[in-house]
């Protein structure tokens, strides 16, 4: 099956592209999505027109994501997850939450453009890549922090060195006996 790319495809092609694919993955993946239409002699002379209009507007484009992603590399994204041993997440942060991260603070980034091999399942700091435009990569910094320190420090636990020693130790009468036998 031949189809014309509405959209950059990674390991297929790029928009305007007109490819070979199984038709399989043409009739389930590529059609439904709408990244791509069949390649008919009609649709082959609208994208020859669309091609030349293309050209025109990349320039523009790659102008505006250049600019979005000098934005994009100054974002750093906070998220607070509950965490087990070894500071280990429970769950994950996935390309999801980083996307619905960024469009809460005024960036509309598809999830499928931000790009890590598996979703991030310990604590630290990273930085993620985000293809903005097929030239432009841009980098958000994820910090992944415990919920635990955050209900500590919200709370204002004192520290045990402001309490008497005293405090501590149990008396020996208020301590539960055990039954003997």
């Amino acid at each position: 099956m031949e189809v014309i790319l509405k959209e950059d495809v990674n390991k297929l092609g790029h928009r305007g592209d007109v490819v070979k694919v199984a038709d399989g993955y043409g009739r389930n993946y590529l059609l439904p999505g709408k990244l791509a239409i069949q390649a008919t002699a009609a649709n082959k002379a609208v994208i020859e027109q669309m091609k030349t209009s293309a050209l025109r507007k990349s320039a523009g484009e790659k102008d505006s994501a250049a600019a979005l992603g000098e934005q994009l590399n100054a974002v750093v994204l906070e998220f607070e997850r509950k965490t087990g041993d070894n500071d280990h997440l429970f769950g994950s942060v996935t390309t999801g939450d980083i996307a619905a991260a960024l469009a809460a603070q005024g960036f509309d980034i598809d999830k499928r453009r931000i790009h890590i091999d598996e979703p991030l399942k310990t604590i630290g700091e990273f930085h993620v890549p985000v293809k903005v435009h097929r030239d432009v990569t841009a980098h958000v910094q994820v910090n992944i922090k415990s919920d635990a320190v955050a209900v500590i420090e919200a709370a204002n636990i004192i520290d045990e060195t402001d309490i008497p020693e005293n405090d501590f130790k149990e008396d020996e009468e208020d301590r539960p006996r055990r039954k003997k036998k």
